[in-house]
């Protein structure tokens, strides 16, 4: 047996193992199914992911933590996977500047493939552990950026490579996947392991893998800025303005805080330049633009804390 035929052997028996490559014993007879049985039978399988990802709590904690520590000392959250874990990281990334008001470069996500990835997948891109560790010397990461790997399976050679060079250079790393933890060979920081079991598709990792990695990154990102006093009572106060939709959104935050009326609100948006936080502290703390800046910069951009200090 060759050298090659030898390696593909040991990587078809890893894969045989791995608990997201089962058959699951409720969807065998899935391909006689009716589109309501259909339906059922992937909602039924759904239900079991929020209750697996929830047994993670413990360490998802300590991983807001760590990112919200990093964002105060300037690093960045960066996010390196292949096909659907990478997408789901890139879409993370994306969706923090119109959210959290953050520049985009603060939270970043790479797919093995590059851009082209993001739409049509690009085969072997992800068995290079060379391209991952490449990806992050192009990215400049170093302390305190947290490096974060998306691997369903745990074992993909770009997430493996990206996260062995992150530890090199001595950022705290993530592995984010769906299989136990006895499947992991790869050391890091910080390990969160949700086995949502076979897919109802056998080897179908955008399905019930993809919806547990999405509620994890959801619940790092959303963390880390709630940390950050991204947010006031349970709104989104530090929204970027960029489009029609989040301009009246914005109006309508100031409007449910405060007893001001919409043009009252609009006059608030552009006094501070359409910044959500200095317009509803000025609503609430009948504060001038100036003196509103000062207080939060004085509370480090947290509303209710900045409020709390006039009283």
């Amino acid at each position: 047996m060759t050298t090659d035929s030898t390696e593909r052997k040991k990587l078809f028996t890893k894969l045989e193992n791995l608990a997201t490559e089962g058959r699951n014993p409720d969807t065998l007879e899935i391909d006689l199914a009716s589109p309501l049985q259909i339906a059922q039978l992937i909602n039924e399988a759904d239900k079991n992911v929020a209750e697996q990802v929830g047994k993670r709590n413990d360490v998802i904690a300590d991983v807001i933590e760590l990112v919200a520590d990093a964002f105060q000392m300037g690093g960045r959250l960066l996010y390196f996977g292949a096909g659907t874990s990478g997408r789901l990281g890139v879409l993370d990334a994306a969706e923090c500047p119109p959210t959290f008001g953050t520049p985009p470069e603060q939270v970043e996500g790479f797919i093995a493939g590059g851009k082209d990835a993001m739409f049509v997948a690009q085969e072997g891109a992800e068995d290079s552990e060379k391209i991952g560790a490449k990806d992050v010397d192009k990215a400049n990461a170093a302390p305190p950026d947290v490096i974060c790997g998306l691997a369903a399976s745990g074992r993909t050679p770009y997430v493996h490579g990206a996260l062995k060079e992150a530890a090199k250079r001595g950022c705290k790393t993530i592995l984010v996947t769906t299989v136990p933890a006895e499947q992991i060979d790869l050391e890091v920081d910080y390990l969160i392991d949700v086995p949502v079991g076979p897919e109802v598709i056998m080897g179908s990792t955008r399905m019930k893998s993809g919806t547990a990695q999405k509620m994890v990154l959801n619940m790092i990102t959303t963390g880390a800025m709630i940390r950050q006093g991204k947010i006031y009572e349970n709104v989104m106060v530090d929204l970027m303005l960029t489009n029609e939709k989040l301009v009246e959104r914005a109006k309508r935050i100031l409007m449910i805080f405060s007893e001001i009326d919409y043009e009252k609100a609009e006059e608030l948006l552009k006094a501070t330049n359409g910044h959500v936080k200095t317009a509803l502290l000025m609503a609430l703390g009948n504060l001038s633009l100036e003196e509103a800046k000062e207080h939060l910069k004085k509370h480090d951009g947290f509303v209710r804390k900045a409020l709390l200090s006039l009283n």
